[in-house]
Formats: structure tokens, C-alpha cells, sequence
């Protein structure tokens, strides 16, 4: 569980640098969000066991960060405002509705106006995840982050997706249009 936090925290510290980050970035249409998803780039993990689908903008960072850790995955785009962080942990004993809650409140202590948006258990192929949606600020900025967690093969998934919330509505489709191209074998 020690090892999850710490992952976690590594993926907000990627989306409190993207907050500071002073770039003007452009607001996508709905049709970009669209054709972004269209075009995605397939990924797959576990030796093909978890698979999804990254918009076309988004890259394999994984190496750059410094890490020696081989069970951390980083795509993001070109200015680090849109970030998806997949981590391999090992397993626990724990509930998913109760790790989602641990990493609710820890989100809350670093930023009291927390929102959430969803908390909730999903079903993929047969398989339950808990998904916890929240709006993150960060010096003025903002961010909407959708935090899928599964346990698969006797290993915890956490896929943290981190995107702007000029717009939440588009983030949020933007996120569940990342979600949606999940699959587990």
C-alpha cells in the first residue's frame, strides 16, 4: 500500500508541475476531443492481459522521468497538461471502495477544495474496478483526474488520468473516452 501512495503522489506532483506550467494552452473543440480519441494509439500491459486507447497526442514518457521503477507507465502530451499514469503494484487485502476512499482523503488533505465527482465500482470483462473522479486546484489551476484501481493477477492497478478542467465537461469525456477503451483478458 506504501508503494501505491508513494505512485500516487509521484502522478499528483506530474499534475501540480503541469499546473504551474505557464503555458497557454489552447482549449480543444469537442470534434478535436473527438478525432483525438478516434486516432488513439493502442497500449497493453500485463503481457496483454490490460489494453486501452490514448489519444493520438499523447506519448510513452515513461523513461524520462528518472525512474528505475519498471512498473510505472507515463503517456502524456507534448506539454504535460494531459497525463496518464499507470502503476503495477503489488497486491493487498484491501477493498477497492476502501483504497479509493484512503486516496480520496489524502487528496483532501493536500487541497481542501477537493471535489468529487464520482466514486464508484465499474465492471470491466467480468472483472470490478473503483473509479474516483475529482477536480484537483493547484495555484490557480485546475485539473479534473479520473483514478481507475483493479486488482489483476494478484497485482493492483492504478491508472490515474489527469487532464485540464477549463472544461470540465470535455475532461471528463475526454477521461471516459481513455476509460471506455479498457479491456482486461
Amino acid at each position: 500500500m506504501g508503494n501505491l501512495v508513494k505512485y500516487v503522489g509521484i502522478g499528483l506532483l506530474v499534475l501540480g508541475l503541469a499546473a504551474c506550467d505557464n503555458n497557454d494552452s489552447k482549449t480543444a473543440t469537442a470534434n478535436e476531443a473527438a478525432q483525438s480519441s478516434a486516432t488513439g494509439q493502442p497500449v497493453s500491459l500485463l503481457d496483454g492481459k490490460i489494453s486501452f486507447a490514448l489519444p493520438a497526442e499523447m506519448t510513452d514518457q515513461s523513461g524520462k522521468l528518472g525512474t528505475q521503477s519498471n512498473n510505472m507507465h507515463v503517456y502524456s502530451d507534448a506539454s504535460g497538461q494531459k497525463a496518464v499514469i499507470v502503476i503495477v503494484g503489488d497486491d493487498t487485502s484491501e477493498e477497492l471502495s476502501a483504497l479509493a476512499k484512503r486516496l480520496e482523503d489524502q487528496q483532501r488533505a493536500r487541497d481542501p477544495q477537493l471535489q468529487v465527482v464520482t466514486n464508484k465500482s465499474i465492471e470491466i470483462k467480468g472483472h470490478t474496478l473503483q473509479q474516483l473522479d475529482t477536480i484537483i486546484s493547484a495555484k490557480g489551476q485546475t485539473a479534473y483526474s479520473s483514478v481507475i484501481l483493479g486488482k489483476i493477477d494478484n497485482q493492483l492497478l492504478t491508472m490515474q488520468i489527469t487532464l485540464p478542467a477549463d472544461n470540465q465537461q470535455l475532461a471528463q469525456t475526454a477521461a471516459e473516452n481513455i476509460i471506455n477503451t479498457i479491456t482486461i483478458k
